[in-house]
C-alpha cells in the first residue's frame, strides 16, 4: 500500500528478482487502467471467437503469462466486485477459466496486490469483498512517500542513471552533490516515478530544468549526509535487510518471507553486511 507513484511495481519487481521465482516471468497489471469489460479478458484470456472482436488464435491472458513466477495487480481496489469473485477463486482453488471455454487451467503463480486506497475501509463501504481482503493481506507492507525517506534519494538516483543510461544507450551522466541536495529538499509530490521521470529528461538533455525545484515543494533545510557508501548498491540492499529485519524483530522466517528469499540466502546477506541481529 502507498500513494501513486511511490515504486510499489519496482518493489515488487525487486520481490520477485530475490525469490525462487526470478527464473520464471513477472507480469504486472494496473487495474485502474484497464476498462472494466475488458478486465476479466485481460486477466484470464479468451478462446478464439469467443466474443466480436476476439482475435485469431486468441489470448492467454496475464495470469497464464505469468504461470510459475509473480503477477503484480496494482491499483486492486478499482477492481470491479464480480471480478472480486473470479480473483478470489483463482486464489482459493489455484485455477483460471478462459472466456469462451469451461476448461479449469491449473495455474501457479504468486500474487502480489497494490492499492494507494484504505481496502480496510473499502471493505466496511461494501466496495471490496471481506474474505478476498483478508486473502490478499497476508503480508501487508506499506511503502511511504518519498518526501518520508529522502536518505534513499541518493540511491535511486544512482540505479535510475544506470538503468535508464542503458537502455537509452547514452553515457551515464555525473549528477553532482550540489544537485543531489537540492533533490533531498524537494519533495516529490510525484513520487518516485517524478523522479524517474527527472533522471530520463537528464540522461536526456545532461540538464535540469532551472526552475524545476520550486521553493513551495522544497524543505528548508537539506536533513540528510551524502556519503559516498550511500552511493553504492550493496548499500541499498543492506539497508532494506536491516528495516525487513527489524520489522519482524529479528526472526528469519518471516523476515526471508518478506525478502522473497531462503533462510540460507539471508543467513549470507547477514554475514556478508556483519548485520546484528
Amino acid at each position: 500500500m502507498g500513494e501513486s507513484g511511490t515504486g510499489k511495481e519496482v518493489f515488487a519487481q525487486s520481490i520477485h528478482n530475490y525469490s525462487g521465482r526470478v527464473n520464471r516471468p513477472f507480469v504486472a497489471l494496473n487495474c485502474g487502467a484497464i476498462p472494466k469489460q475488458l478486465i476479466e479478458s485481460e486477466l484470464f484470456g479468451y478462446e478464439e471467437g469467443a466474443f466480436t472482436g476476439a482475435k485469431k488464435g486468441g489470448n492467454l491472458g496475464k495470469f497464464r503469462l505469468a504461470d510459475g513466477g509473480t503477477i503484480m495487480l496494482d491499483e486492486i481496489g478499482e477492481m470491479p466486485m464480480d471480478m472480486q469473485t473470479k480473483l478470489l477463486r483463482v486464489i482459493q482453488e489455484g485455477v483460471i477459466t478462459t472466456i469462451g471455454s469451461s476448461k479449469s487451467i491449473p495455474i501457479d503463480v504468486r500474487i502480489i496486490a497494490a492499492t494507494n486506497r484504505d481496502l480496510k475501509k473499502e471493505v466496511e463501504a461494501g466496495r471490496f469483498r471481506k474474505d478476498l481482503y483478508y486473502r490478499l493481506n497476508v503480508l501487508p507492507l506499506f511503502l511511504p512517500p518519498l518526501r518520508e525517506r529522502k536518505k534513499d534519494i541518493p540511491l535511486l538516483v544512482e540505479y535510475f542513471v544506470k538503468n535508464i543510461s542503458q537502455k537509452l544507450n547514452k553515457k551515464e551522466p555525473v549528477i553532482l552533490k550540489k544537485y543531489l541536495k537540492k533533490m533531498i529538499k524537494y519533495n516529490w509530490p510525484g513520487n518516485i516515478r517524478e523522479l524517474e521521470n527527472l533522471v530520463e529528461l537528464i540522461v536526456n538533455t545532461g540538464s535540469i530544468p532551472a526552475d524545476y525545484f520550486t521553493e513551495e515543494n522544497c524543505d528548508n533545510e537539506v536533513l540528510v549526509d551524502i556519503s559516498d557508501d550511500c552511493l553504492k548498491l550493496d548499500y541499498v540492499e543492506k539497508e532494506h535487510v536491516i528495516k525487513v529485519l527489524k520489522k519482524f524483530r529479528g526472526n528469519i522466517t518471516h523476515s526471508a518471507e518478506a525478502l522473497g528469499i531462503r533462510r540460507n540466502t539471508l543467513y549470507n546477506k547477514i554475514e556478508k553486511y556483519n548485520i546484528k541481529i
